[in-house]
């Protein structure tokens, strides 16, 4: 499918006479450089021209993409054309600054050309190309892929002034910020009382680490190449009193959040309620699963004793989860797991949801909620694209739910999150079915439900684990295995970034303090273990930008909350060695 763009045909000559090709060995001559693929290899045979072409294979959750991020001019009319052979091959750019665009191919038993067209937005002068196949459908081919328009050039003079400096939401401890693009302009710096606090790429900040019931003064400027703009009109904002703040829940500056297998042993032993260590300062009780799919009922069942010999019994469990509160403790009931599926089709599913969640909450005693949907629990119909206003009922009705929770029980009531990557940082390269449709409809399903409570939202954990390799902001892959990856990750929770690459459609920075990062315990608890070396690497970049591997981070964030670990259970099978780790590191 080729895009038509208006005011093609006024094009003038000159323009087109300097229109260049923009791609760097699009006929993989030479190999792979620069593309970025996350399964692929050259070959000699299939070729459309020359000696090579590109092969790749999708399997699993990857679908085999190779991806290189190119210069261009902003407001430039630019396009790209590839010739592919497969089933179900893609050829796209993101980043645009306008429309994201692609187009595909549903069988091309031979060399086949596709082409688009985009233009790029005021501030755009960096586009990702890719090429990708579909899961489980073979591999495919890719050769000449060229992107054709005006070159890139040398930015000769800082950008102008931003414009549009607002404040966001306030809470005691931050300010978030938000301003107009600025063409030309590769990046910003955010200035408090004077001082530059932070660099970021896109239009919003949050400034964190302030102090409650202080005034503070905050301006922004742009920057390229040649320099840094002057500084913009100067806003204000006063962070109201701590006890002013819906997010309230008594947490310590840096936190540890663990899961506790309190329904099953899963290999790793039954740990009683009595026995983890004061380290842990949130434990989430696993899970609470519903009666079917759709019914939204949820239970609660305690491990029996036919599977944890030494489980305790319900009045000694309600006993340990007082002890742990009056140590100042967040005990929670976690919904959902790998097992539980849980979708709020209708309303009435709804109101269930919210009914058996709260009888088990005051049933236990317990301090809130742990949202951990996997699989196919959260997914977006045909045509919801707009994260801040999604459609899609079991999306509408689970933040209707959560929303209804926190109104019952309060500021001090403690609601977590617990997505998979593919459900949020995956959301910076795809949203749910796409524009044209065809992608898996659960790509950044988690989005909406984060923005829509991100007031009242205590911790977002993302899973670190069990993940395909996931595009970060440098619009490079990052797999997992070392620091660089959780640092991406997080980086992006902090950052924000455009959904699918749409520039007029970010996801805002969460604060640093809603942030823990998710990572498994051992290599026991799941893909994605780190030796705490790594653990200890990721918090130095993000907390001090120091120790920090190849990928750029946007920021520093000496607040950020904590880590998260599946499990208790799988901590305390290999030595406690996770727990040991967080307590050398904020002591």
């Amino acid at each position: 499918m080729a895009l038509a763009v208006p005011g093609s045909a006024a094009l003038s000559s000159a323009a087109r006479a300097a229109d260049a090709d923009a791609a760097v060995n699009g006929g993989f001559e030479s190999g792979l450089s620069p593309w970025t693929c996350t399964a692929g290899s050259t070959v000699t045979s299939p070729v459309r021209s020359g000696a090579a072409a590109l092969k790749a294979t999708p399997e699993g959750s990857d679908n085999a993409q190779c991806a290189q991020t190119v210069t261009v001019r902003p407001n430039s009319q630019y396009t790209l054309a590839g010739w592919v052979r497969g089933s179900y091959v893609y050829l796209g750019a993101s980043g645009t600054g306008t429309t994201d665009v692609s187009t595909w191919t549903q069988s091309a038993p031979d060399w086949q050309k596709l082409a688009t067209t985009f233009t790029t937005g005021a501030g755009t002068t960096k586009v990702t190309i890719y090429t990708h196949g579909w899961y489980g459908t073979g591999a495919y081919y890719a050769d000449d892929v060229s992107l054709t328009g005006p070159g890139g050039g040398t930015t000769t003079q800082p950008p102008t002034v931003p414009t549009g400096l607002k404040t966001g939401t306030v809470t005691a401890t931050s300010v978030a910020l938000s301003w107009a693009p600025v063409t030309g302009a590769s990046g910003y710096a955010v200035y408090r009382d004077g001082v530059k606090v932070q660099t970021v790429s896109g239009t919003s900040a949050t400034v964190s680490g302030l102090n409650p019931s202080t005034a503070y003064a905050f301006q922004v400027t742009a920057t390229n190449d040649a320099g840094e703009s002057a500084r913009s009109a100067t806003v204000t904002a006063t962070t109201p009193a701590r006890s002013d703040d819906g997010g309230s829940t008594e947490l310590p500056a840096h936190a540890l959040v663990g899961y506790l297998h309190a329904g099953f042993a899963n290999g790793s032993g039954y740990t009683r309620m009595a026995d983890v260590p004061d380290s842990w300062d949130v434990i989430d009780l696993a899970f609470g699963e519903p009666t079917s799919v759709t019914s939204g009922d949820i239970r609660f069942n305690r491990c029996p004793v036919s599977e944890c010999p030494n489980v305790e019994s319900d009045a000694d469990f309600k006993a340990a989860i007082k002890a742990k509160q009056a140590a100042g403790k967040k005990v929670l009931i976690s919904i959902g797991g790998q097992n539980g599926q849980v979708q709020l089709t209708t309303t009435a599913a709804r109101d269930a949801f919210v009914a058996s969640v709260s009888k088990i909450i005051d049933q236990y005693g317990l301090d809130g909620l742990d949202i951990d949907f996997e699989g196919h629990s959260l997914s977006l119909n045909t045509g919801d694209t707009d994260f801040r206003n999604p459609t899609t009922p079991v999306i509408v009705n689970l933040i209707s739910a959560l929303k209804t929770l926190k109104a019952r029980y309060g500021a001090r009531f403690v609601l977590t999150m617990a997505p998979e990557t593919f459900f949020v940082q995956n959301g910076y390269q795809f949203y749910g079915s796409g524009k044209w449709g065809g992608q898996d409809p659960r790509c950044g399903a988690y989005l909406p439900v984060i923005h829509a409570l991100r007031d009242g939202l205590t911790l977002l954990h993302v899973q670190d684990y069990n993940s395909g390799p996931i595009m970060g902001l440098d619009n490079q892959y990052h797999s997992m295995g070392g620091a660089d990856f959780h640092i991406a990750m997080t980086d992006m929770l902090l950052t924000g970034f455009p959904v699918a690459g749409d520039a007029n459609n970010v996801f805002p920075p969460l604060r640093p303090d809603q942030v823990a990062i998710g990572m498994p315990a051992s290599v026991n608890a799941g893909n994605g273990y780190v030796a705490p070396a790594e653990v200890t690497k990721t918090l130095d970049c993000l907390t001090k930008k120091t120790n920090c591997g190849s990928y750029p981070t946007h920021g520093t964030w000496p607040a950020l909350r904590g880590l998260m670990t599946w499990s208790v259970n799988w901590d305390r099978f290999a030595g406690w060695e996770f727990q040991r780790t967080f307590d050398s590191y904020f002591g």
